[in-house]
């Protein structure tokens, strides 16, 4: 600062010299030399002031600056204490949250072992009461063979000669009662028999399947399919509704979705995508939308070739589109539209040979199957349906009767109706007409042991060789020996009446006796 006054103070003299200086030269007079004097002091002293006022406001804001930096200082370390006094408080309430939960543990390990000795205790009594109530079932026992004079192994033997006795009674009973019912049925017996030699004669079809593997030209089209980072495939997906599953399977995609229209609609659309070779969302969205209309138009030529193939008249253009859509899907492997159409044929050629209503056994057996166009989408059995769909576009009262009754769920209300039931069951009973579903065989598997488990005693019980054996593990305090060849027989019995299966299934009855003891 000093030296800032310096310099300003030289540079003054300096200026008033050359004042003077002038002033000499132009007027050459003391005057004049007084006059610029006077003046090299005023300028003088007027710079002293500013430098004295410069001085001062530097000093000012020197100390404003430190004042400040204080401050600041004063702020930090205020919120450092503050953080401090936190973590100091966390810290305090964890130590207390651990030291609680060290108390429930001890207090836990404590019942625990309270427990224990009850449990050990408690087994000691039951011990004790086994032993007395064997000594009791004993002298029973002896009662028993005393007062009937008959000794146990008499009484079994006495027991199963009753039992045989009542079987062989049931069984009279069973079949009397199938010859009354076999009589008053003769008439639809007869009919059946002469459907079934009618269906003989007819030829079979190649049933279509469904396919769900889209073939690429070459494994580097996967790649392009997913697209960046999966961009592509996510693309996909949201507009066809349908989930790509792209593994290890060369030179192709899988496709899997319930729904057999989306299904289709997805396949056809990357097909044409790899074709077109153009794969980006906004291809994708343009490509679907436009395979979408063409499918729509698909179907419904579909459905208008079966009416015409057929020959059918009157029937309504929203049911046509529904035999459109069968034409994908499928049931146990089979083409729904092929099967509905050759259960026309059979019930059409049954009830022309019987005198009966050929256009009701037609329209009866295309439409039997219309529910499963929908099944996917609307909750329901596709019997029922069925039966919905057939009321709402019209169709007559015996043709939605047959239809109501082709799986037995209602009794036959014409003789057209059971034509309609007799070729359902040739159709896809034929030799490989259909497969059974992975599903249905889990279910049959997990119905028997279901009905297994249901008998009391039972502890488990396991389904082996693909479900045609059954080992029921039973605990030995509720099932005796004897109740276990019991037990075996009711739950054959169940089995037989509750559960559909090919050949015979081998029900067997395990009972283990275990005793068990701790040395400590």
């Amino acid at each position: 600062m000093n030296f800032m006054l310096i310099v300003i103070a030289a540079i003054l003299l300096v200026a008033s010299a050359t004042i003077i200086f002038i002033l000499v030269k132009k007027t050459g007079g003391a005057r004049a030399i007084f006059r610029a004097q006077q003046e090299a002091k005023e300028i003088l002293g007027a710079a002293k002031e500013d430098a004295k006022k410069m001085q001062r406001e530097a000093s000012i804001a020197a100390k404003e600056k430190q004042l400040n930096l204080k401050a600041e200082f004063e702020r930090q370390t205020r919120d450092r204490s503050r953080k401090l006094n936190e973590l100091e408080r966390r810290l305090v309430k964890k130590e207390e949250n651990l030291e609680r939960k060290f108390q429930i543990h001890e207090k836990k390990e404590r019942d625990f072992a309270q427990k224990e000795r009850r449990v050990f205790a408690r087994e000691q009594e039951l011990a004790e009461k086994e032993k007395g109530y064997q000594e009791l079932k004993r002298k029973a026992v002896e009662e028993i063979e005393r007062v009937a004079n008959m000794s146990q192994e008499d009484a079994k033997r006495e027991l199963m000669k009753k039992m045989e006795d009542e079987a062989k009674l049931e069984a009279v009973q069973i079949l009397r009662k199938i010859e009354e019912e076999t009589r008053e049925k003769a008439q639809g017996t007869a009919r059946e028999i002469i459907s079934q030699a009618i269906q003989r004669s007819a030829a079979e079809h190649v049933v279509e399947t469904t396919v769900s593997v889209v073939d690429l030209p070459s494994d580097d089209m996967k790649g392009r399919i997913i697209g960046r980072e999966g961009r592509n495939i996510r693309a996909l997906e949201l507009a066809t509704g349908v989930d790509i599953i792209v593994d290890d399977t060369p030179e192709a995609v899988i496709l899997s979705s319930f729904d057999p229209i989306r299904r289709e609609m997805a396949r056809l659309a990357i097909e044409k995508l790899v074709v077109d070779g153009r794969i980006h969302p906004a291809r994708i969205e343009e490509v679907v939308e436009t395979v979408k209309k063409e499918l729509e138009e698909k179907v419904k030529q579909e459905g208008e070739s079966v009416i015409l193939e057929l020959r059918i008249q009157d029937i309504h253009p929203e049911l046509v589109k529904l035999l459109g859509r069968l034409k994908y899907r499928t049931s146990y492997g089979q083409n729904a539209l092929q099967h509905s159409k050759e259960v026309a044929y059979l019930a059409v050629i049954m009830a022309k040979e019987l005198g009966l209503d050929a256009n009701v056994a037609m329209r009866a057996g295309l439409l039997h199957d219309i529910g499963k166009a929908v099944d996917k989408e609307v909750e329901g059995t596709h019997t029922e349906l069925s039966v919905e769909l057939t009321k709402k576009y019209g169709e007559k009262e015996k043709v939605i009767q047959a239809i109501a009754s082709h799986h037995r769920d209602v009794d036959f209300p014409s003789i057209e109706a059971v034509l309609v039931q007799a070729a359902d069951t040739l159709s896809a009973a034929r030799p490989g007409a259909r497969r059974e579903l992975l599903e249905a065989y889990v279910k049959r598997l997990e119905k028997l042991e279901e009905i297994a488990n249901s008998y009391e005693g039972v502890a488990k019980s396991f389904a082996l060789q693909a479900g045609r054996e059954i080992r029921i593990i039973v605990e030995s305090q509720k099932i005796s020996d004897d109740k276990a060849t019991l037990a075996a027989k009711e739950i054959a019995q169940k089995i037989k009446e509750e559960l559909d299966y090919p050949g015979q299934i081998k029900v067997t009855v395990i009972r283990e006796m275990r005793a068990v003891e701790y040395a400590r």
